[in-house]
């Protein structure tokens, strides 16, 4: 099997990876990028990321294959310039961070073209964006999800299976509302927390000193927050009713917190920590034995 002509909309970190891992496995023929930055498509075109700038939406015509490598918050408007032009034979597919939001966007503008939709997100990333970050690596055992719909075509989903295993990914299916719930928790979140505590910092009086005395740990805490903005924003807004409600969540546990710093209350708090450790300690040692 072989993708001829791969178009990927949004050649950043996700998409211009995917073009490098699917040529590193040998199995893309052609890549088309297509964005609105043509310093950044440029960039791409003289690294070798794609073979060549698409002059517009029509070049989506005789694509095998549509990645969309777009913030969520962009994806209905991408999906509408691009729909009148999308062979009826191609798969369309994307790497947005949640599920709900591309789906409706899909299924508005594809119609019948529906079917050929396989919602995903690849668990894979960093704080880097643009095409000068996109490695053939970057999904190598790492997890992507697919979210198929009860219209979605069956060799849709497993032409995009097939492709994601070729770039080095393992592939699991859910649902989509549990795909936003969880990555809400898990990732969203996090990265709310880590944009609000820079930023927090950043406007006190004494910010200067206190970034200047920042340890490992500060820095290794907060090195998400120096992810795009723009996608942040799309995906906190696209996921509001989980992260919101996991926001809430979390600052009732904060405020435990909070009681047991102030009223010294050691052990509790010790017991917390052990917990939190023991908890992480063990997904990482998991993790390290699966490979994953």
């Amino acid at each position: 099997m072989k993708i001829e002509h791969l178009l990927v909309v949004g050649v950043g970190l996700i998409g211009g990876s995917l073009a490098l891992a699917l040529r590193r496995a040998g199995v893309v023929n052609r890549v088309s990028g297509l964005g609105r930055s043509r310093e950044n498509l440029e960039r791409a075109l003289a690294l070798g990321v794609i073979d060549d700038i698409a002059s517009g939406s029509a070049c989506a015509r005789d694509a095998d294959v549509v990645f969309l490598g777009v913030p969520v918050g962009a994806m209905e408007t991408v999906l509408a310039s691009l729909a009148p032009h999308i062979a009826e034979r191609a798969v369309v597919t994307d790497g947005g961070s949640t599920k709900r939001g591309p789906i409706s966007a899909a299924r508005a503008a594809l119609g019948p073209g529906f079917a050929r939709f396989v919602p995903g997100h690849p668990i894979a990333g960093s704080e880097k964006s643009g095409a000068e970050a996109a490695r053939a690596d970057l999904f190598d055992n790492h997890r992507v999800l697919l979210t198929p719909q009860a219209e979605t075509a069956a060799d849709a989903v497993d032409l995009v299976i097939w492709m994601w295993r070729q770039a080095g990914a393992s592939v699991t299916t859910m649902g989509a509302a549990d795909h936003d719930r969880v990555l809400g928790l898990t990732s969203h979140l996090p990265h709310l927390l880590a944009f609000t505590l820079v930023d927090f910092i950043a406007r006190r009086a004494d910010a200067e000193s206190c970034f200047d005395l920042a340890a490992g740990g500060f820095f290794d805490f907060t090195r998400i927050a120096s992810s795009d903005p723009v996608m942040w924003r799309d995906i906190s807004i696209d996921n509001a009713d989980t992260l919101s409600a996991a926001v809430g969540e979390f600052i009732g546990a904060l405020e435990q917190v909070r009681a047991m710093v102030g009223e010294g209350r050691g052990a509790e708090l010790e017991s917390l920590f052990r917990h939190a450790r023991d908890a992480r300690d063990r997904v990482v040692d998991q993790r390290r034995r699966t490979g994953s």
